[in-house]
């Protein structure tokens, strides 16, 4: 038995596939033979037009809020990691051990 190859669906065919699943016309061997799907395929099609039917009308989904950016937080650590950079600098130029300070 030769190994088909992956294909990809385009979305207008999932949803007639699920509508199709849904109406309940015909069962999911029957729906698998007509558009050539595995009926395990053709069932998470169904769920997930179910579980999305309900943004449809007006309800979105839930979405992680933004944290809130605390600017003066972001200051205070821009400030301290300046600090550090400009006395590490000073103190590696002293000991001769940055690569531009001069022996």
């Amino acid at each position: 038995m030769a190994i088909r190859p992956r294909r990809n669906h385009s979305p207008a065919f999932k949803a007639k596939v699920a509508v199709a699943a849904i109406k309940g016309e015909k069962t999911l061997i029957e729906l698998s033979q007509d558009f050539d799907v595995h009926p395990n395929q053709i069932k998470q099609w169904r769920d997930q037009l179910l579980e999305g039917a309900t943004g449809v009308f007006g309800e979105t989904a839930k979405a992680d809020p933004e944290p809130a950016i605390d600017v003066k937080t972001l200051h205070a650590k821009i400030d301290e990691l300046t600090l550090e950079n400009d006395f590490l600098s000073v103190a590696l130029g002293k000991a001769g051990l940055l690569p531009s300070a001069k022996r």
